[in-house]
């Protein structure tokens, strides 16, 4: 009884061993099952914790821009809902710009009223432009961009150089260029700096476009330069001094009936030839820059910019009817606003030079400017800078040398001879753009000096 006894007791203690085994063994399978669901809920953890990151930053990003749900944040509303809407309320000015205009009668709310209702209609011819642009390749839209970008003032300068003013279209060309290059950019840096501190853009391409400046810079200067030589050289009234080539020139010229005996009339005569044949050359080299920049150098152009692909909002065909409609209404607005600044130089006790070279550079260039100081605020300072300069750049290269021809072709004597005092202002001005912007970098101080310049040029020209 004893060993059956044993063999039953150690048969028990193998099965319970076997048990206890089977135990121990279920228990490290939990441990690891424990620690396999522990990674997972880690895991879960980190991915709900990166999707709740880019939950918050998705939701400063709608903070920044228009919620139709909830309204519009106070920054939208400054850059956005509140410019649409001074836009539409002044497009009001236009019926009733174009009505007092046609009655000719009341000078001043004829200038002011028209001079409101270009503002809107600027803003609607750049945004059919660029919708235009958006249905093209790249090229045909740079160049759909670089014909009707600046559209506004060339009308007026058209306009006014068959009215015979001049001053008015040089002072208006001028001035345009000194508010994209000290307002705009002043304002970019001004309000990206205090939201940014420091802010960086590409330097290679910045230096590209001062690089242009100083060129247009060169074609204005020689005129000045040539003119003061002439006055000063002592044979230059002598008739035998003359080349055979200028006076065949005069002759065949749409300027045959000039006298020779006088000798302002030769200087002028002189001057005419040289700015004609230096706005050709400005006109070649703005077409080369295109290409340099549209096709053999865009990379340039394309660093550090975010693709974004934007989808037109126009068709084809609304786009071209609001083109062109946009330009007819400008171009009666523009006749009535140039038609009434004679009176308004008598009235407000104000210089022909004031009004083109301050006010006027205003309406073709507030939407605009509104734009690059948006966008720098959002700290796309390429682009900024690419509005800024690139405005500058066309005026200077594109719309300048073709008011030059067109005055050519309508007998109106418009050169690129400038008074000593605006041509050492340009000169200056695009000296001290190019040493800001060489670094590649930009602060709201710089922004406070462009503006503090710009300002001190208003005070200048409003007595000079």
């Amino acid at each position: 009884m004893s060993s059956k006894e044993e063999k039953s007791t150690k048969s028990e203690r193998s099965e319970s061993g076997d048990k206890n085994g089977k135990v121990d063994l279920s228990g490290e399978e939990m441990k690891e099952k424990k620690k396999d669901k522990d990674l997972e809920k880690g895991k879960k953890r980190k991915k709900s914790g990166d999707s709740s990151k880019e939950k918050s930053e998705m939701e400063e990003e709608k903070k920044e821009m228009v919620n139709p749900d909830c309204g519009p944040s106070l920054k939208a509303v400054f850059f956005g809902d509140l410019f649409s809407t001074i836009l539409n309320i002044l497009l009001l000015c236009i019926p009733a710009g174009i009505i007092v205009g046609a009655l000719e009668k009341y000078a001043t709310a004829c200038f002011i009223l028209n001079f409101l209702a270009i503002i809107p209609l600027a803003k609607i011819l750049g945004d059919a432009t660029e919708e235009l642009a958006l249905r093209t390749s790249q090229t045909i839209g740079g160049l759909l961009n670089a014909t009707f970008g600046n559209a506004v003032e060339l009308i007026l300068g058209i306009i006014a150089l068959t009215k015979g003013l001049i001053r008015v279209v040089q002072a208006s060309l001028l001035g345009s260029i000194l508010s994209n290059l000290l307002l705009v950019l002043g304002m970019c840096f001004l309000f990206g700096g205090f939201k940014h501190n420091q802010q960086k853009f590409n330097a290679v391409a910045a230096q590209t476009s001062g690089s242009i400046m100083l060129v247009a810079c060169f074609g204005i200067i020689i005129p000045a330069a040539l003119r003061a030589q002439l006055l000063e050289d002592a044979h230059l009234p002598k008739i035998s001094n003359i080349s055979e080539s200028l006076i065949d020139y005069l002759n065949d010229s749409l300027y045959s009936e000039i006298e020779l005996g006088n000798q302002s009339t030769l200087v002028t005569a002189k001057l005419l030839a040289l700015s004609r044949g230096t706005s050709i050359i400005l006109f070649i080299l703005y077409a080369l820059y295109l290409f340099f920049q549209l096709s053999t150098h865009k990379h340039l152009y394309l660093e550090g910019e975010v693709s974004e692909e934007e989808e037109p909002k126009m068709n084809v065909v609304t786009a071209i009817l609001t083109l062109i409609l946009s330009t007819v209404i400008v171009g009666i607005c523009s006749e009535f606003l140039v038609g009434s600044i004679e009176e308004i130089v008598k009235t407000w006790h104000i210089s022909e030079t004031f009004v083109g070279l301050i006010l006027i550079p205003i309406v073709g260039n507030a939407a605009e400017h509104l734009t690059a100081v948006t966008v720098a605020y959002k700290d796309k300072m390429d682009l900024a800078i690419g509005v800024a300069l690139g405005s500058s750049i066309q005026i200077a290269l594109l719309i300048t040398p073709i008011l030059v021809i067109i005055g050519w072709i309508i007998s109106q004597p418009l050169s690129l001879y400038f008074e000593v005092f605006e041509t050492a202002i340009m000169f200056i001005t695009v000296l001290v753009v190019n040493n800001l912007i060489s670094d590649g970098e930009s602060n709201w101080f710089e922004g406070a000096m462009l503006i503090g310049i710009y300002i001190i040029l208003g005070i200048a020209f409003f007595v000079f």
